[in-house]
């Protein structure tokens, strides 16, 4: 039986699969991600590589917070690609109902994950989330 052979993928194949802004590379990237990637062989975001993808459709493209939402959720129905996917869904709802912006979402969702008792912020905004609380 042949192993799992993961593969990674960088920002900007994400970047492509999602805007569909260039015939070739955007083709490439929805065959990478709609036909390579399988059980047997996953897909690999890193939780980092999400929230530079989000800052990307936000200062590049210009995107609103409930297209950067919708571009998270499209993420996520990919199977087999996100790392920390329920903290990455917590931080898109956040996102999505304007609580908070969805790195400090999901700072606060991953933190809560390590078992922390609350996430210290001198940002006003953040305590608007249960998972922070001011210094």
């Amino acid at each position: 039986m042949l192993e799992a052979a993961m593969i990674g993928l960088d920002t900007n194949i994400l970047v492509r699969f999602l805007t569909q802004d260039d015939p070739v590379q955007s083709s490439k990237a929805t065959e990478i991600i709609e036909r390579r990637m399988t059980a047997d062989n996953p897909g690999f975001l890193c939780v980092v590589a999400t929230v530079e993808i989000v800052w990307v459709l936000d200062r590049v493209y210009g995107f609103g917070q409930g297209e950067i939402a919708a571009a998270i959720e499209r993420m996520l129905q990919v199977e087999h690609l996100l790392e920390h996917e329920q903290e990455v869904f917590i931080a898109m709802v956040a996102l999505k109902e304007r609580r908070a912006s969805f790195a400090e979402a999901l700072i606060g969702a991953l933190g809560a994950r390590a078992g922390c008792i609350h996430t210290l912020t001198f940002d006003q905004k953040a305590v608007r989330l249960p998972q922070f609380e001011l210094a």
